[in-house]
């Protein structure tokens, strides 16, 4: 992601997990909250032009405005990404995170718990409009013995059946990494496959990086892409250690030993991965807030199913984009084209550990 100083693309943004979106299909009152959170932010958006046109609106606002209405207008130019009201409406919801979304995974198992609804298939994580509300279902999740993770998110895609509005929460980036969320929820209104979280992280984040890369060189900006690259290779660092982490505890699991001596070996495979994020943190003379966080709140098997959902299926995509001479609609059709593939065919096409 852009935004090494958050920590990594998983904990970021969201394709739709929301079941009141989605024609029911969840409890009552889980139901209520997305229902009920869904039509707060959608009473809030306001017309950005009005906004940027307001007297009463601050410079700072208004600047970043501004900056997100050209990236949007970018999108649709110059990346073919969807033309329609998504990104042209802006919210102030007052909160630092729109959603707080709850990832688990059993005790002895790298693979996340799924939620399935009726248009969005299945996710691998569920979200919250308030955070007692996501902390309460986290709990749950552990108290019945699985590891579980919570995650603020400043964005989430409507997959197009809403006219997404760009939120407050997502102006904690600066401008690039803005422009980056909305090419990356963006694209997962052209192409989402359902019960393939994977695939579809995995081709927003791919566009996401075309887009922003495209982005910097129509602003004339080749210092802010170095700073890029750099920000890349850091957090490639970073996501190295999580993906051997998960290598080595996905074969702890497999084995035939017993519970008492696997669970000291998995203690001692996170207190590895901890010290290992703190030594690269001191290579690089910086600490990154969301990966504070989970080390504060204990690195389980949970975090290392994030970082995966996101990660695994790039370098495959890139490949693709590649091999389509980095013509992003020629991309699309070949994304296109894969998704209509079985599963365990495209993740054998596009994914490093194919699922």
């Amino acid at each position: 992601m852009r935004m090494v100083t958050e920590a990594t693309r998983a904990g970021r943004c969201g394709a739709l997990a929301l079941c009141a979106l989605l024609l029911g299909g969840c409890g009552t009152t889980y139901l209520f909250q997305a229902a009920r959170g869904q039509m707060s932010v959608l009473h809030a958006r306001q017309p950005i032009d009005r906004v940027i046109a307001d007297p009463a609106t601050p410079p700072a606002l208004r600047e970043r405005l501004v900056q997100v209405r050209a990236a949007r207008a970018f999108a649709v130019s110059d990346l073919k990404l969807p033309d329609n009201d998504s990104y042209t409406t802006y919210a102030d919801i007052g909160r630092p995170y729109v959603v707080w979304n709850v990832v688990a995974t059993p005790e002895f198992s790298v693979a996340p718990l799924t939620w399935c609804f009726p248009v969005a298939g299945c996710v691998s994580y569920r979200g919250y409009f308030h955070e007692a509300s996501a902390r309460d279902f986290k709990l749950g999740l552990e108290i019945r013995g699985n590891d579980a993770a919570l995650e603020g998110v400043p964005a989430y895609s409507t997959l197009g059946r809403f006219g997404d509005p760009v939120l407050s929460s997502m102006l904690r980036y600066g401008d690039d990494e803005l422009a980056a969320t909305v090419f990356h929820e963006l694209a997962h209104q052209l192409l989402y496959v359902k019960d393939d979280p994977q695939f579809n992280e995995a081709f927003a984040t791919t566009v996401e990086d075309a887009g922003l890369e495209r982005w910097l060189a129509h602003q004339g900006a080749a210092a802010r892409m170095a700073a890029v690259r750099a920000d890349e290779a850091h957090e490639q660092a970073f996501v190295a250690l999580f993906l051997r982490t998960r290598a080595e505890l996905e074969a702890l699991y497999a084995s035939q030993v017993p519970a008492t001596q696997m669970r000291a070996r998995k203690a001692d495979a996170f207190a590895s991965l901890a010290g290992a994020i703190r030594a690269l943190e001191r290579e690089q003379g910086l600490t990154y807030p969301l990966y504070e966080e989970w080390l504060a709140a204990g690195l389980n098997n949970a975090h290392l199913a994030s970082v995966a959902t996101y990660f695994d299926c790039v370098p495959g995509f890139r490949r693709l984009l590649a091999q389509q001479g980095d013509d992003l609609p020629r991309f699309y059709a070949a994304a296109a084209a894969l998704a209509k593939e079985p599963l365990d065919v495209r993740h054998e096409r596009l994914c490093d550990r194919p699922r």
